[in-house]
């Protein structure tokens, strides 16, 4: 049984203050380290990251991460506790950074971008990103925050994606538009990749929201 999950920790440079804190989760198969390696990309050097490694090891790599199981026999096995790991890790964050909920952006990639959407619905963060992501179930059986604050979302994917279909994504968009979440969701020519466009749409997207 996970207690806790494991983290890289990437602060703002010594001596200043982080305008806020972006926590950002990798795909299935992939962990901390790979997400983190898109901090210089991104160009944000005043927010405060962190990465956390999903609690479950994955099957075919002694080095990647699952939040859960994939495999068509026990499809979606692990989710109910990454979930709950993952909503007690982002709420203690405040008290190891300083920074409250409501100046966090969650974002993820691929299962981290799924786990995204799944959790951030649940919490009053500043805003969602979600790569190359998608819904777990229908969005009508998501509860949003007790106070009905609903974060911004932006969704974005690669039309030629083989790994998570492009309909995956335009399914969440559907959906989040019919429970009126502010969306912006955009699509890109490429596969199943963080690509250089999608950090620039990302880093307007936390600017605009988290300042």
């Amino acid at each position: 049984m996970v207690k806790a999950l494991d983290f890289i920790d990437v602060p703002p440079k010594i001596g200043e203050t982080a305008t806020g804190l972006i926590v950002i989760l990798h795909g299935w198969g992939a962990n901390a380290e790979d997400v983190a390696s898109i901090v210089p990309f991104l160009q944000l050097p005043q927010y405060h990251f962190v990465f956390p490694n999903a609690p479950f090891p994955h099957p075919h790599s002694q080095e990647g991460r699952a939040w859960y199981d994939l495999s068509r026999d026990n499809m979606y096995e692990g989710l109910v506790e990454s979930r709950k790991l993952l909503i007690d890790y982002l709420q203690s964050l405040e008290n190891s950074t300083g920074i409250p909920l409501k100046r966090t952006i969650l974002s993820g990639f691929s299962q981290g971008g799924a786990m995204t959407l799944d959790v951030g619905l649940k919490l009053p963060v500043a805003g969602l990103i979600s790569m190359s992501g998608y819904l777990h179930s229908d969005i009508q059986n998501i509860e949003t925050p007790a106070t009905n604050f609903l974060a911004p979302v932006l969704i974005m994917h690669g039309k030629q994606d083989q790994v998570v279909p492009l309909q995956a994504a335009q399914k969440a968009r559907d959906a989040l538009e019919l429970k009126a979440v502010p969306l912006e969701y955009r699509e890109f020519d490429g596969g199943h990749q963080i690509s250089s466009q999608m950090l620039d749409v990302a880093r307007t997207f936390v600017l605009g929201n988290l300042t």
